[in-house]
């Protein structure tokens, strides 16, 4: 007689934790590494358990060398291993980027196809728990920018899961992006069922709606999902798109979306000059022109470097910040 276990309680830790367990016991091939990811199990205690359970030799302690890390995992996926990296902080991988553009991203390229990097590079990124600088950024426009990449980032538990074993399966080097500030949010998930492992490159509908659409990822998820219920008392009735996948984009999805509202707000973290906002803007605006009935608004972070901890309540996109700007939207379609 066979027992099930019954979905309970899980934060978006667990699921990663559970992603990267069931990776490397389903593939020799994949190995963890990083700094102080093996005996301590990482900062935020994501790959706890890991160097136990696989040996020192797969989930492996590295010296505080962001671009030797990243260095030494193309060698390893060159030679037909998956290597799944960890940098500390989203700002901490800075002193990786060259490795990141000049070799992560073109190997594909370069060899005209003959040398994949199935590389993930995980990056715990945003904001919301009261980091100090170098330990908050929204660093997500620089890897959109540069071609080569496949750039995720999951909004729920279920996703954390799913979207991490996409990741890890995929030939293609994935940068994977993790909202701190959901490591602890917990939604009923049964790790004995975990969720469908589905192709990167899907947004979802979190929340239908008539009046406008929200488009936003990560982090400002259940921003926007808070919003799209405080929009009610206006008589509002807003649609939440989780993007997902920032590259690939999921146009199809997206602009069947705004093409039933007839207008969008683009909401994230990162700064908005030059940030990610303008590219997905440029797209809608382009596929979507003839439905717009407003322009294309963004709500994001200001341009500033990250802020003080004190002051970043106010930096980051707020329920009051978006309501503004669909009631702009209003405003512009009537005018």
């Amino acid at each position: 007689m066979t027992t099930t276990v019954a979905a309970k309680p899980a934060t978006m830790a667990q699921a990663l934790t559970r992603a990267l367990r069931d990776a490397m016991a389903d593939d020799p091939a994949v190995h963890v590494l990083g700094e102080d990811v093996g005996t301590l199990g990482g900062v935020f205690r994501i790959t706890d358990g890991l160097a136990a359970e696989f040996g020192e030799d797969r989930c492996a302690d590295t010296p505080l060398a962001e671009a030797g890390i990243l260095g030494a995992a193309v060698g390893m996926a060159m030679y037909g291993l998956r290597p799944v990296v960890e940098m500390q902080f989203d700002a901490f991988a800075y002193p990786a980027f060259e490795q990141l553009a000049s070799h992560v991203a073109k190997m594909r390229n370069r060899t005209r196809g003959a040398l994949p990097l199935p590389l993930t590079i995980r990056i715990p990124y945003g904001g919301g728990i009261g980091g100090v600088e170098h330990h908050s950024d929204s660093s997500e426009a620089y890897y959109m920018a540069t071609p080569g990449l496949h750039v995720v980032t999951p909004a729920t538990v279920a996703d954390a899961y799913g979207l991490l074993r996409a990741a890890i399966a995929s030939d293609d080097p994935v940068v994977f992006l993790e909202p701190k500030r959901l490591y602890w949010s917990k939604d009923a998930w049964n790790p004995e069922r975990p969720s469908p492992v589905e192709p990167i490159g899907r947004a979802v509908v979190r929340r239908s709606g008539r009046s406008a659409t929200l488009l936003t990822y990560g982090p400002s998820v259940a921003v926007c999902m808070e919003a799209a219920e405080a929009a009610r008392a206006e008589g509002w009735d807003l649609e939440v798109v989780d993007l997902r996948s920032l590259v690939p984009f999921d146009d199809e999805t997206v602009c069947a979306s705004v093409r039933r509202t007839g207008r969008a707000v683009v909401v994230h973290e990162a700064h908005a000059f030059g940030g990610p906002g303008g590219e997905i803007a440029a797209r809608v605006t382009e596929r979507c022109f003839h439905h717009l009935e407003a322009p294309v608004l963004r709500v994001a972070g200001f341009d500033v470097p990250y802020p003080p901890p004190m002051l970043e309540r106010h930096h980051l996109p707020g329920v009051d910040r978006i309501l503004d700007a669909v009631g702009r939207l209003q405003w512009e379609a009537e005018s």
